[in-house]
């Protein structure tokens, strides 16, 4: 198994992930997409690291990584309700009045 091959795309997903936050900063839950997509280029390297490590450690970080982002889109959904019952919009622009 050559790890290089699968390091070099997870690190096409990370930096596509990365591009994808800095050019689409209108609408919040468009810009989650992307960090999707950087956790799935960071469980690709658990999984490549576990399997040339022979090590069951990146297996059982890779299992839990789905459940984090899970975690995640839930609540930014719910953060994404809210904000949007209260402001009628959920445009990057208007978020930052918000103080806690």
């Amino acid at each position: 198994m050559d790890p290089i091959k699968y390091f070099t795309f997870s690190m096409i997903i990370s930096i596509s992930g990365i591009r994808g936050i800095l050019l689409n900063r209108r609408n919040i839950p468009i810009m989650s997409m992307p960090i999707e997509s950087m956790l799935l280029a960071v469980n690709s390297n658990f999984l490549v690291f576990s399997v040339s490590l022979d090590d069951m450690m990146g297996q059982s970080f890779a299992s839990l990584v789905p459940t984090v982002a899970a975690a995640e889109s839930a609540i930014g959904s719910a953060i994404f309700v809210i904000t949007f019952r209260v402001r009628g919009t959920i445009a990057v622009e208007s978020i930052n009045c918000i103080q806690g």
